[in-house]
Parts: C-alpha cells; structure tokens; sequence
C-alpha cells in the first residue's frame, strides 16, 4: 500500500463509527433499493468484497454460506455486530479487494456494492473476482457510475476533483464496461437516478 492509499484507508476507518449516520440520507434516496435487488441474487458460496458496515446483509437469502470482506478493520467490526442483530451467520475477513485470499473458482456469488468507486485498483479487483468465481458463477454489482447523460457526468468530474485525493472516491467509473474483456456475460442491468446508480448481473461461462 503506497502513501496516497494507506491514508485513503485511515479516512475510512476514521469513519466507520459515524459512516451509517452520515450516510443515511444518501442511502434513503439513492443506495437502498439497490441492496435488496444485488443480495437477493446471490446463491451458494458467497463472497462479499467489501462488505463497509454491512447494509446488505439483511438482504441475503436463508442458507448461502456468507463470507464478507472489508479492509478497514472499524467497518468489519461494526459489519459483524449488525450481523449479530440481524441474526444473519456469515465469516468476516480483513482484506484487499485486489488480492483476495480466495482459492481459485472456489465462490457460487460475489457480490460488490458501491465499492468499486474507492478500491485503488478497479481492473486489479475486478480481475480477483473472477478469478474465485466458479463456472456458471454469478458476479452482483451496484455502484454509483459515471452517468449516461453529459450533463451529469460534468459535474461528477468536478466532484471527482475533491473526492479522489481526499478519499479515492470516484464517480467516473463504470466496472460494467470491463467484464466483457473478463470473459463474463451481463445476464441483466439497471440504471437509475439519471444513469448514475447501475446495478449488474453477470455469469461466469460453465
């Protein structure tokens, strides 16, 4: 982890105890109705890479076998305490999106959400996740993207100008452009909130 990077993760683990409270609004209006349609996918072995404080986790449905994923350890923690109130078993590891200690096509699901905007490498995660995803498994993402329509990826770029330097946090990425070259087939795709949420399903061959 390089200078930029390291304090990119202590502004989130700064974070992590306010994060949901800070966050609430924006998860009302714009995240919330993304969780239920990406958890409510998922299958198996699943493995959530970055998992934050772990809105999803009520949306998971009864019997996957859930392993989440955060590298801020604050986050982890409070991950695993609303997996406790929400009575949802699941193993929670400290990690890096962009190496994962996961054998190869050893997961059914992945499952990222709003996530991809902050890890500092997107092809590098993108890339790991395939990697331990097994043949016909299923990749579920959600993330705020650079929009469809100019006139609001103008002011996203803007906004990138503030938000990359102070957290890694972009808003001109779109993974979904990248699967195709991953070997993965988009099964089903939403945009909403002027094409700046997207939500994606997308299978591994097999």
């Amino acid at each position: 982890m390089d200078a930029q990077d390291a304090r990119h993760a202590r502004h989130w683990d700064r974070l992590a105890g306010r994060y949901d409270e800070v966050s609430a609004g924006v998860e009302r209006r714009f995240l919330a109705a993304s969780r239920p349609w990406v958890a409510g996918r998922a299958h198996g072995r699943v493995l959530e890479v970055g998992v934050g404080t772990g809105a999803n986790l009520a949306f998971y449905p009864a019997g996957v076998d859930l392993v989440c994923l955060e590298r801020s350890a604050p986050m982890l923690e409070r991950a695993r305490r609303r997996a406790a109130e929400v009575g949802r078993p699941a193993t929670f590891v400290l990690g890096d999106a962009g190496a994962l200690a996961v054998d190869d096509a050893s997961v059914d699901t992945v499952v990222s959400t709003f996530t991809l905007c902050c890890v500092p490498d997107l092809g590098a995660a993108l890339a790991e996740m395939v990697r331990v995803l097994g043949p016909g498994g299923s990749l579920l993402l959600a993330d705020h993207v650079a929009s469809d329509r100019w006139w609001v990826r103008a002011p996203q770029a803007l906004v990138d100008v503030a938000t990359v330097p102070l957290a890694g946090e972009h808003l001109g990425r779109r993974p979904a452009t990248r699967l195709a070259a991953l070997g993965l087939q988009v099964v089903e795709s939403q945009r909403t909130t002027l094409g700046v949420i997207e939500r994606v399903h997308a299978r591994q061959p097999g």
